[in-house]
């Protein structure tokens, strides 16, 4: 006779006791996840539904008597225009500066040096844009007149130039400095988590310091540095009251930075026009500012493709 041995009895489940703060946190967080999409269907659905109107009407209804299209599409190119410019000014400058804050200055400068870049940020919309009036849209009035002079056979500088300093040009540069502390806060993190033991073995195999950032440190942090150029063309995109102030809009589709005759952006049309709108007329600005939404969600959409397409060689891995 054989012995048949006994199953072994598998021990009884345990049940994970969650403690109540525990089930608050994770309840709030949850919630908290739910509201904001709440909220931004909540948006989309009244933008639509505004919108219709507009966008079933016909052409002659439309302010401007071209149509919808034809009325946005200028605003949409002043938009680009003014943000893409800004972001190519801000995110070198914003890179080096947080390399020099995080890597190269001594450490009691770089906390001050990080403080006051993280301030200018608290600054009102406003404020700069009456600094872009005042200052900086005078000051910019003579490279205006050399660049209509020595490079007019490029279509952005084509002129004539202004001789108030109010250009695309001048607007792109108030919003790289409004945008500058997002990305070089967000830069200067990441760039700070780089890891030690890559660093320092770079430095022990005699690179110096510059090839130890280029090997070891914007390797590391490229992805983080996209995400935070991308929130800061999130905030270029839908500047108001900076544009507004400095930029003389009205103008067609155009290309010219530094002519007077430069087209408007979204959101300082909205601001400019709603006032003064009626009937059909708001609804085709809350048509544009639909636009504007749809612009801004694609953006944020794409950082987040880039980010994702990179998450293999990111500090979280």
């Amino acid at each position: 006779m054989t012995a048949t041995k006994a199953p072994t009895p598998t021990p009884p489940k345990q049940r994970v006791v969650r403690r109540p703060g525990d089930r608050i946190f994770a309840g709030s967080a949850k919630g908290s996840g739910i509201f904001i999409l709440l909220v931004l269907a909540g948006v989309a659905a009244f933008l639509i539904s505004e919108a219709i109107p507009a966008l079933t009407a016909s052409a002659e209804d439309i302010p401007g008597g071209e149509g919808l299209g034809a009325y946005i599409a200028p605003l949409i190119l002043g938009t680009l225009l003014g943000a893409v410019l800004a972001l190519l000014v801000a995110t070198p400058l914003a890179v080096g500066i947080a390399l020099f804050v995080t890597y190269y200055a001594p450490r009691r400068i770089a906390a001050g040096l990080g403080y006051v870049i993280d301030l200018l940020a608290a600054i009102p919309s406003v404020v700069y844009g009456f600094w872009g009036l005042a200052v900086l849209a005078p000051a910019l009035v003579p490279f205006h007149v050399w660049a209509a002079d020595n490079l007019g056979w490029i279509p952005l500088f084509a002129g004539p130039a202004s001789t108030s300093g109010r250009t695309m040009l001048t607007v792109g540069l108030v919003l790289a400095v409004m945008i500058l502390p997002i990305i070089s806060a967000i830069a200067r993190e990441v760039f700070s988590q780089a890891p030690a033991l890559h660093r320092e073995a770079a430095l022990a195999l005699g690179a110096t310091r510059w090839e130890m950032i280029k090997m070891a440190v914007l390797p590391y942090g490229k992805s983080g540095v996209i995400a935070g150029a991308m929130l800061g063309l999130g905030r270029a995109l839908g500047e108001t009251m900076a544009v507004a102030i400095v930029l003389s809009g009205g103008a067609g589709a155009t290309l010219n930075l530094i002519s007077s005759s430069n087209p408007s952006t979204i959101a300082s049309n909205i601001a400019l026009r709603f006032p003064e709108a009626t009937g059909l007329g708001i609804n085709t600005l809350i048509a544009s500012g639909l636009v504007l939404f749809l612009i801004t969600l694609a953006v944020n959409m794409l950082a987040r493709w880039i980010v994702n397409r990179r998450a293999d060689f990111s500090g979280a891995n």
